[in-house]
């Protein structure tokens, strides 16, 4: 989907919505009019390289910047006007967590539950201790912040995102720092989220990542939205590709060029070629059958994520946004 097609869902099903949105630091706009649109229940992905605008958005988005122009609404309210309504609906990690490093865990997150005046103490143990549960840092509730691993610290800013019901999550990177099953329980936890209703906004550099557990996706270049939308959708909007494997590479080279493909040896044994409109699977087939070319296996498959970003920005991807 065009950044430049009208909203695509009605503006009450919108979790966040923005126009025109624009942040400019002297001559530089670091975000250039963006028109976002955020279903609510969705997992949306917010991807961009470095420098594209993303932390600055999200700063914006949760009140902590001022935007030079445009219009936010979060959860249908406008935002910073209505801010302190607003965020006590949204939980957030963002630009890393940081907690007191001589506290325990648990400790850590009984402090900034006490600081937020619309949670009830008679509920707050139990809430604390829910939300390390959820986690996976029950067993290390007790340890001190200070000799917490970069992942662990992650798992107590997210535990500390969940200390109430939210209606919306915005997190900066949730994975950094875990490890594989560290990474396989926070998606699981995400998804969980958002099948109970909530909307989580996730920004992350980890393209397999987002894959597994975002429903949408929005594309950030040089400060400007260059796609949103459903993820199967930008998918499908890439080249059908077809994957050849074979121990005939130059024979079947000559084969797949006489289609009127562009065939590239993806590795050892393996061509890659994007179909055109004119060119079918089995025409490829019947070609390699014809020039006796070995074939060990063929595939057809749409663009992945990492693909499509590419061809977007025009840049691999960064840590950093």
């Amino acid at each position: 989907m065009s950044p430049d097609d009208p909203t695509p869902t009605d503006p009450s099903d919108l979790a966040i919505e923005t126009r025109g949105l624009t942040k400019v630091f002297g001559a530089q706009k670091a975000v250039d009019g963006v028109d976002l649109a955020v279903p609510r229940g969705s997992v949306f992905g917010f991807l961009g390289p470095n420098g594209s605008g993303k932390t600055t958005s999200i700063r914006i988005l949760l009140g902590l910047s001022a935007a030079t122009s445009g219009e936010v609404r979060v959860l249908g309210r406008p935002v910073p006007e209505k801010a302190a309504e607003v965020l006590p609906a949204v939980g957030a990690l963002v630009e890393g967590p940081a907690f007191y490093p001589f506290l325990s865990g648990r400790d850590n997150l009984r402090r900034l539950d006490a600081a937020d005046p619309t949670t009830s103490p008679r509920t707050r143990r139990a809430r604390v201790e829910e939300a390390l549960e959820r986690v996976g840092l029950e067993h290390a509730a007790s340890k001190k912040a200070h000799a917490y691993s970069l992942g662990m610290k992650q798992r107590l800013g997210l535990a500390n995102a969940l200390l109430s019901p939210r209606e919306l999550l915005v997190l900066d990177e949730p994975g950094n720092g875990l490890d594989p099953q560290g990474s396989r329980e926070v998606r699981g936890l995400i998804r969980s989220l958002a099948e109970a209703g909530t909307t989580v906004f996730v920004s992350s550099h980890l393209l397999w990542e987002v894959e597994q557990m975002c429903s949408h996706v929005a594309v950030m270049s040089a400060g400007r939205l260059v796609w949103q939308g459903p993820l199967d959708r930008l998918r499908a909007e890439g080249a059908v590709q077809v994957r050849v494997r074979t121990p005939d590479v130059a024979e079947a080279q000559t084969a797949l060029t006489a289609l009127g493909l562009r065939p590239e040896t993806a590795s050892p044994g393996l061509l890659v070629a994007a179909l055109g409109e004119d060119v079918v699977v089995e025409q490829v087939v019947a070609a390699l059958v014809r020039a006796d070319v070995r074939v060990r296996g063929v595939e057809v498959s749409g663009e992945t994520l990492e693909d499509r970003y590419v061809a977007l920005t025009g840049e691999g991807f960064d840590v950093a946004g």
